[in-house]
């Protein structure tokens, strides 16, 4: 069999089974005899898996010569690629370039970008909030500002992964972005105003349904992960949407400011955490066990895949009161909090069972700028428990200690209050209207379980 490719393509089907291919430059094609370089480079034992390789080539080598359009190569090889992996698990995961690189930058917790939070709007992108102290904020960008065209690209239709895509890049490059600003956006934030370099200057007057023009020169964005505030009764909450490389300092930060004037308790929130980095979700365990107790433990196919993470001898929370609250969208890091508070009796969890993703994922550099993510391991609580969700038994996830039942369209309202607004010269507020908002039962249970104190009070005398 006998087939015509591009070099690098070649090296990514079979680098991973040991084949060694030589010839040009990278990007150059080469012909390869593939059943003859297999059998003269196969490990003893291991004809199986080159039966299948030559399989997978005699489909791409049937549909290069055959299909009734021109094919792109690269396209293909992808997508074998792609679907090998996802018949894996749900969690690994192909990563062509630009995804390679959107991942890269969100577990740093930060990327270019001009710092909007976008919605679909009636078909047209339309800005939910400027982030503050982004270039979107200086320039003046107003919620509800309708984006109309992205360097001279007309956004209508355009999803919101597209435009993010379109709207990040290197920090200090330039995006120019035309606005169609409505009556209430103007009105909303004083018409007229335009904030540049943190100060505010007068700027034309804005017309109804008036286009405005703006270029913006991207900056590092940091993700914001981490949100605290005083509840009554000196109880502290914090809330953390996700574990990326800023959360383990930023957690500290805001400890550092509840901590101000006396706490007395905390209600830790992990609702809709997906998880992230296994690092800082550790860190976030740590500063409430000490001890050197096990946070978490993984396991794999290969010996050096189990690895224990403890915490230190002391933590600076080791003795605070603490409710972790939890739901079905809590998963991976979030799970490995509430797994490991729970087995050592820290604290207490309340809310809804987790969703059950106890796997590890590992992301392996390919040639091209691609990438694999795949699951190398999967993490076990420090009694040995196994969370990981079992679609057909329908087990895994943390029960909590306390189950609190809250309906899908509560939870979504909660969800989305959460959201806050950001306009010039006046206070955050949430996206959603106050006669729209939906009460917290969970939270203000596990606030007023803190200061009644009593049960708290016994979990921390067991854990000692």
């Amino acid at each position: 069999m006998r087939i015509t490719l591009n070099l690098a393509l070649i090296g990514l089907l079979m680098g991973a089974v040991g084949v060694p291919v030589r010839g040009g430059p990278p990007g150059s094609a080469v012909t390869v005899d593939l059943k003859r370089v297999s059998a003269a480079a196969r490990p003893e034992g291991d004809d199986k898996t080159y039966e299948q390789l030559n399989f997978l080539v005699d489909v791409l080598n049937y549909v290069q010569e055959n299909y009734v359009d021109p094919i792109d190569t690269q396209k293909l090889v992808y997508g074998a690629a792609a679907g090998m992996v996802r018949a894996l698990d749900p969690f690994s995961q192909f990563m062509e370039p630009e995804a390679h690189r959107e991942i890269k930058a969100e577990t740093a917790g930060e990327f270019g970008g001009i710092g909007i939070r976008m919605i679909l709007k009636e078909d047209w992108l339309t800005v939910l909030t400027p982030l503050p102290g982004t270039p979107a904020y200086r320039a003046g960008l107003l919620p509800n500002d309708r984006i109309i065209e992205i360097d001279g690209e007309s956004a209508k239709d355009l999803q919101v992964a597209d435009a993010m895509e379109k709207l990040r890049g290197a920090p200090g490059s330039k995006v120019k972005i035309t606005v169609m600003r409505w009556p209430e956006s103007a009105a909303a934030s004083g018409a007229g105003t335009k904030i540049s370099s943190g100060a505010a200057v007068e700027a034309p007057p804005v017309e109804d349904g008036a286009e405005d023009e703006f270029v913006l020169t991207r900056e590092n964005i940091k993700i914001e992960s981490v949100q605290h505030r005083k509840l009554e009764g000196q109880v502290g909450y914090v809330r953390i949407a996700e574990f990326s490389a800023r959360t383990t300092g930023d957690f500290r930060d805001a400890m550092r400011a509840l901590s101000q004037g006396g706490l007395a308790g905390l209600v830790l929130d992990l609702r809709f955490n997906p998880g992230g980095l296994l690092a800082s979700a550790v860190d976030v365990a740590a500063s409430f066990l000490g001890g050197e107790k096990l946070i978490v433990y993984t396991q794999g196919r290969r010996p050096e895949s189990h690895q224990e993470y403890r915490a230190s001898a002391q933590a600076p929370y080791q003795d605070l009161p603490l409710v972790v609250l939890v739901n079905e969208a809590s998963a991976s890091g979030s799970e490995i909090i509430a797994g490991a508070l729970q087995d050592h009796r820290r604290a207490l969890l309340m809310g809804e069972r987790t969703y059950g993703k106890a796997s590890v994922q590992s992301v392996i550099p390919l040639p091209n700028h691609c990438a694999l993510r795949l699951t190398i391991a999967r993490y076990y609580t420090p009694n040995g428990r196994s969370i990981h969700r079992d679609e057909k038994k329908k087990t895994g996830g943390i029960t909590p200690d306390i189950v609190v039942p809250v309906p899908h369209d509560v939870e979504d309202k909660i969800f989305a209050q959460w959201e806050m607004i950001y306009e010039p010269g006046k206070k955050p507020r949430s996206a959603v209207k106050k006669d729209e908002t939906a009460r917290d039962d969970v939270l203000d249970r596990a606030a007023a379980l803190i200061r009644a104190g009593n049960v708290l009070e016994r979990l921390k005398v067991q854990s000692k």
